[in-house]
């Protein structure tokens, strides 16, 4: 149901241009939803691949963690001897407006805290995978935090799409609909009216 609105010209040219943009937002509107559905289909593919390199290398770090076990014990061969991790850093990127952050741990050689004469290979192994899995923790916590700041994004984008398509729009040309219309009745009556005088004008 068209709204209240004064039948004019004007009125009708407004309309008409408001329609077309409106018509044009909601285009813009879906084409940045596709783009970011897909950027965060790629995310979550990337997230899945992570995930499963993170769970392979726990595995075989915690084997070798076991086997360095037996002969060395965790207490004896780990206690103190692991520093704090202080480098990590978030950078980040736009896509559509939507900011995605990236997680980095700052690169640094790579050596064992704890002295060579308490541990073995298998100690060292375990070391080295541990040190892949926290690289790989700092880059899936970006990726996720992008996955979920894409979502949100599109959430609120398919909302103003639905708001254009369900609401503005069909407001719109019901708008147009009815001013035509009534302008349209509007002439006929005046020409109706303009034969009535010319015809009185004749018969005097």
């Amino acid at each position: 149901m068209a709204e209240q609105i004064f039948p004019t010209k004007g009125n009708l040219i407004a309309c008409k241009k408001n329609l077309t943009l409106a018509k044009l937002g909601f285009d813009l509107l879906d084409r940045k939803r596709n783009v970011l559905m897909r950027e965060m289909m790629k995310l979550i593919d990337e997230a899945a691949g992570m995930q499963r390199a993170i769970g392979d290398t726990f595995i075989k770090a915690y084997k070798a963690l076991e086997s360095a076990n037996i002969t060395l014990g965790i207490e004896h061969a780990l206690e103190g001897a692991v520093p704090e991790e202080k480098g990590f850093s978030v950078t980040g990127h736009s896509i559509m407006g939507v900011d995605l952050p990236t997680g980095h741990l700052a690169s640094r050689p790579l050596y064992p805290y704890y002295g060579f004469s308490g541990s073995n290979a298998q100690l060292d192994y375990a070391y080295v995978c541990f040190d892949k899995v926290k690289q790989l923790c700092a880059q899936l916590a970006g990726i996720e935090n992008s996955v979920y700041r894409l979502a949100m994004a599109i959430k609120k984008t398919q909302r103003r799409a639905n708001m254009l398509e369900n609401v503005v729009i069909p407001r719109l040309e019901g708008n147009i609909k009815f001013i035509s219309g009534t302008l349209e009745e509007h002439e006929r009556e005046e020409f109706t009216r303009l034969k009535v005088i010319k015809r009185m004008k004749v018969k005097k």
